[in-house]
């Protein structure tokens, strides 16, 4: 039976389809840049999102658990090696996602006759200065986007565009900490409007004089962190601890939460 190259656009099309579908619901992942270091911030109800991958590299993703676990696993494997073989410096977020976990999730997508990831994941690595702080978001189909001061990763590129926008026009409003986490936790609840409103058309056929109700950004955050719990992964630019990752404490978010009650 031959496998003609209509057939293989059919069939990356329907890959395509098949993977945005089950990330479409999943819980965004954003990234910004400040002065202390570099922070990840998401929402989960079960799984932890946001993980170490090495002393400057920091993860978080959406998709399908294990092929999260895999890249990550991936990723830490890769890390250490190099940093053993090598040097610590020669490990870097370009290096992870360009040369190792890019190239295998393109193939993978590209092969017809192999499952693909169902997978979006972001990477972050911290400078010496805040200017040279660097975040990597690795698509499905092995592409990839570097940006400096934030990034994100979503159930949709459509998603993602709505979310950039949002950090573009306010990431210089940043005064410390609280109003970053307050900004990535808006961008998620930006991401996770879009797709409930996506959910909403594809369910079911619209009538014409049918009305939507129409939720805000403040209405999904309330309702989400009802049920789930905010997340946010720090890498301290300097600190005295040997390790500069570190998970906040409730304490610390509580400045943010106070306001969804």
């Amino acid at each position: 039976m031959s496998f003609t190259p209509y057939d293989w656009n059919q069939a990356i099309l329907q890959r395509s389809e098949y993977i945005e579908e089950r990330l479409r619901d999943g819980s965004p992942v954003v990234g910004i840049s400040l002065p202390e270091g570099v922070l990840l911030v998401s929402v989960h109800r079960t799984q932890r999102k946001i993980y170490e991958i090495y002393d400057r590299l920091i993860f978080g993703a959406i998709g399908n658990q294990s092929d999260i676990e895999l890249m990550r696993n991936s990723a830490i494997d890769f890390a250490h090696r190099e940093g053993f073989t090598r040097s610590p410096d020669d490990v870097t977020a370009q290096r992870l996602v360009g040369s190792i976990l890019s190239p295998a999730i393109k193939k993978a997508f590209g092969d017809p006759f192999t499952a693909p990831f169902v997978f979006r994941g972001l990477f972050a690595e911290i400078g010496e200065q805040q200017s040279d702080d660097a975040f990597y978001a690795l698509g499905y189909d092995g592409e990839y986007r570097n940006e400096n001061r934030y990034s994100v990763v979503s159930g949709s590129y459509e998603a993602d565009n709505n979310m950039i926008a949002l950090l573009h026009d306010n990431i210089d409003l940043i005064s410390d900490r609280v109003s970053a986490i307050k900004l990535g936790l808006e961008t998620w609840g930006t991401g996770k409007l879009h797709a409930r409103r996506r959910s909403t058309q594809v369910g079911r056929e619209m009538e014409e004089d049918e009305e939507v109700e129409i939720l805000s950004v403040d209405q999904i955050l309330k309702e989400e962190l009802a049920h789930g719990k905010l997340e946010v992964g720090l890498l301290e630019r300097k600190t005295p601890r040997e390790s500069k990752f570190r998970l906040l404490r409730s304490e610390e978010l509580e400045p943010v939460l106070a306001e969804y009650r």
